[in-house]
This record gives C-alpha cells, structure tokens and sequence, in this order.
C-alpha cells in the first residue's frame, strides 16, 4: 500500500477539525464531512480542555483559538462535604491552563480555525457505506453523493459508524449507571476561589463547581440510577422532580445544598447517561482507521475526553507522516495510544463506581495532592519532531 496523501475524515466535532489540521501538518490533504447540516452550536454542556489537552492543540496551532472562547481555570481545590479546605493548589507548574467552555464553543473555534487555516468541511454527509480498492477508499454518503481517498479516518464519535465498519462485531457504548446534572446558580452564596475548580468528596455524593466570568458559580454532579436515560428523556421528565432527588442528596452538603437550593427548575443543565467506550478490539481495517470518542471515549469523570481526541489526531498524523505504509503507520499509532487511552478510561470508571456507591461509599481517608491527581495526566506531551517507530 502506498503512502497516504490524502484523508476522508467523518465526522466535525473535536477529534474531526485537529486530526484535519494535524494531517495538513503532516503533508496530507484531507476534508472533513459532517453529519449535520450545521456546525453544532448550542450543542452539549460544559467541558474542560485540561493541559496536556492544551499541548496537543498547540502543536496545530489551535490552542488560541480555543483560549479566545474559554474560561482558564488553572487551580484547583479538594474540599470535604462539611467545605473544609483539604489542599488548595494554583496550577501544575510549567503547564498551560485547562480552558473550561462549552462543548458547542469548543467545536466552533475549532471548526472556524481548521476553515481559516484551509481545511475543508462539508455538512450535511451521513456516511452509509465504504468501498476499498487497491487505489484508495471511497466514502457513499446518504446525500448520494462520494469521495475518495487514500485513507478514511473515523471521528465520528461514541455512536460511530466507521467503527462498525471496521468491525461488524465492535462494542458499542457502556452506561457507566449515572446521570449528570449542572447548573449555573447566581446569589446562592457560595464564593470560589477565583481560578479553581473545587472537587468536593464526602457525604452521599460527589460535586464540582467554580465561579465564572458573570459572577455565577457552575457546578456539576451525577444522580445514581439504573435506568440510562437520554439527555432528551432526562428532560421529559419535570425538571422539579430531579431538583428535588438533587437537594435529598446534598442535604447537609456545604455547599452543595446551597447551590441546589438556588438552582431553579429552567437553570438546570441535564446531560443525561453518562456513557463510555470499552476497549476497542481493532482500531484499524486496511485504509480505515479510528480516532478520538469513536474508539477510546472515557467517561466525563475523566475530564479528559477533548483531550485524549486532540492527542490521538496529533499521534496519528505523526504516525502517517513517519511510516509509509498506513496500515504500519495504524498499527504504530494503536500501539502509542491504546496503554494512555485504557489506562485513564480505567481509572474512570473507578470513579464512577464511588460516585454510584452514593451513601454506602466509605469515608475518603486520604486526599491527593493536585500534583498526584493530575501530574500524571496532564504533564504528558507530544514531540511533533521525534521521528516515529513501526510498532
């Protein structure tokens, strides 16, 4: 197989605009072909770009467009459910903020970068099938219309259809057996410390929140259940009902109950089952490979899905740049990621079993550090130069 030169990507959401970007780096052409009609504006809830997030950004010249758009949190605090302060830390030195905004501003800036910068993007392009030929790979979509390339990459998220492509039999999405729920709240009392985000632990439930730009403080949680609801059927449901299993759960919760009870039925930010994607088997089929949610999404307690897909876009135009070959430069690009990629995602999911434990979770007896919590995460760094090796 000769080298690729040029890339179908499906999908427009994260992974789709950097792995565009990072390919044009690499000196492959691509264009991107979205589902949707438009861009995804007012799409999903809020999120955080952490700093190794950040790095790989910066390696296709995107980080500023995301820091234009975000809100820079750099700090953060470990709290217990009285609002004892356990640790309190500024920011991991040496490493750029996390950037928190809302997943619809992060595709935008994305998208509207990846545009300026001469990638293309077509809306409006349902893949339905996929043709392989010894010359290249054609895209069918549902418009009628094709495309075709040298390779075809899947960034079409946790429900993709590239991976089913690649393997009938793949696993699909897992409930993780949590609903999450935000909201912004204003005159609740509640006073962060500028700059941070604070985790609290204890009690029956674990809560994040922070204080942003207007002067309101956003927090997250998630409610057991055994039911994994949609984002839509979340919200089918009274609004008051949730709000009212929400304040059960953090009565006595400083300052959880605080935030809940200023937190009316229109503020209330439903995001519904939290999901994640099991280890995949085969990220990769003769000219189609995956990247980002398609193939390693870990849960949102991870605060690291945005983050993993820029490093994966990075990793894999590093791969096809370096190996001609692009089942060679597959296999490479697997074997740099899957360890990073399970490893965080399984680190998730413990996670989200103390979040569902609810009250009978054991009382935390020990609080880690930032440096603990996150150095080994977020330090993590892609050298655009180092020369890649077949696996």
């Amino acid at each position: 197989m000769s080298a690729a030169r040029t890339a179908l990507i499906i999908g427009g959401g994260i992974a789709g605009p950097v792995t565009a970007l990072a390919l044009q780096k690499a000196g492959i052409e691509s264009t991107v072909f979205e589902a949707h009609p438009t861009a995804a504006d007012g799409v999903g809830a809020t999120l955080t770009v952490a700093p190794n997030g950040m790095r790989a950004l910066a390696v296709v010249g995107a980080d500023k467009a995301v820091c234009a758009v975000g809100q820079p949190v750099p700090g953060t605090v470990m709290a217990d459910a009285q609002g004892t302060v356990l640790t309190s830390t500024p920011g991991l030195p040496g490493l750029p903020d996390s950037q928190t905004l809302s997943r619809s501003a992060l595709y935008r800036a994305l998208h509207d970068h990846a545009v300026a910068q001469g990638v293309k993007i077509e809306h409006g392009k349902r893949l339905v099938e996929v043709r392989e030929g010894p010359a290249g790979v054609t895209a069918c979509f549902a418009d009628g219309t094709e495309a075709t390339a040298d390779i075809l990459i899947g960034a079409d998220g946790i429900h993709s259809t590239v991976r089913t492509l690649i393997d009938p039999a793949a696993p699909g999405p897992e409930y993780t057996g949590l609903l999450g729920f935000g909201g912004f709240v204003a005159d609740s009392g509640v006073r962060p410390e500028p700059g941070h985000m604070t985790f609290s632990f204890g009690g029956r439930a674990f809560l994040g929140y922070w204080a942003v730009p207007d002067g309101r403080v956003c927090w997250f949680t998630s409610l057991p259940s055994a039911e994994p609801l949609t984002a839509a059927q979340v919200k089918e449901l009274p609004a008051a009902g949730w709000l009212a299993q929400l304040r059960e759960l953090f009565e006595g919760h400083q300052p959880g109950e605080a935030l809940l009870a200023h937190t009316g039925a229109d503020d209330l930010l439903c995001t519904g089952g939290m999901l994640m994607m099991p280890p995949v088997p085969r990220w990769y089929r003769g000219r189609m490979v995956l990247v980002g949610d398609s193939v390693h999404a870990p849960s949102s307690s991870s605060g690291q899905g945005a983050s993993q897909a820029a490093e994966s876009a990075v990793e894999l135009a590093r791969c096809l740049r370096d190996l001609p070959d692009p089942e060679a430069a597959f296999a490479a690009y697997e074997a740099l990621r899957r360890p990073r990629v399970e490893s965080i995602a399984a680190a998730a999911v413990q996670t989200n079993a103390r979040k569902a434990a609810g009250a009978q979770a054991p009382a935390q007896r020990f609080f880690p550090t930032a440096e603990q919590m996150f150095g080994p995460v977020h330090r993590h760094s892609i050298d655009w130069d180092q020369p890649v090796s077949a696996a």
